[in-house]
């Protein structure tokens, strides 16, 4: 039986927020855009959110593994990229319906779909996944302050770790100020690679 709310929501058993609520609901929300203006005005607007998303695929790391593994292996790799694009675009477009129709994300949707029982071992997959997706990005930016600034590769990892507060609390600020933020260093890194490329003389 449901429980009624004192606004007259209706909280369902077990649930801590009311049906309807999005999740992390203190950084839902929408970004206001122009409703008029030139078209070039209206895309600015939503290259900021585009770019985040990107920001996937666009990274250093996948950058610096792409350049090395072309460098070595040619095409032969090309088919693996091809796959891996593939089963990225068919996740994102789940996603997408997941989260415009039922305006669920997957956490929500799972502990809908699933008992207490197997929710708990879904969530420990996740957090197993999420570590070894961010293991990399860690240690690499480790390895890089290493390289730059001969900073201690334990040192870099807490600094890298202490990046995500800075984002935490840029949120604060709006969220335009972390599409700036990101924009800017996704133009930093293309720059890096367009000096590199640059100077880079093939051996006879």
């Amino acid at each position: 039986m449901a429980v009624e709310l004192a606004e007259g929501t209706p909280l369902e058993p077990g649930w801590k927020r009311p049906r309807g609520t999005p999740s992390l609901a203190e950084v839902f929300g929408s970004i206001s855009t122009r409703p008029s203006g030139s078209f070039w005005r209206k895309l600015v607007a939503f290259l900021g959110p585009g770019y985040l998303v990107a920001v996937g695929y666009m990274d250093p790391g996948n950058w610096a593994t792409s350049l090395a593994g072309g460098s070595k292996f040619g095409y032969a790799l090309l088919s693996v990229a091809l796959l891996s694009n593939l089963m990225a675009i068919l996740l994102q477009a789940l996603c997408a319906r997941l989260g415009i129709g039922a305006g669920r994300d997957l956490a929500q949707a799972c502990r809908d779909a699933f008992p207490r029982a197997a929710s708990w071992p879904l969530w420990v997959l996740t957090e197993i996944a999420i570590c070894a997706t961010d293991l990399a990005e860690v240690i690499g930016t480790a390895i890089g302050l290493n390289l730059l600034f001969k900073i201690p590769l334990e040192i870099g990892v807490i600094i890298t770790a202490l990046d995500v507060f800075l984002i935490l609390w840029m949120q604060n600020l709006g969220f335009r100020w972390i599409e700036s933020f990101v924009v800017a260093l996704l133009g930093v890194i293309a720059a890096c690679f367009a000096v590199q490329i640059a100077l880079y003389r093939r051996d006879a």
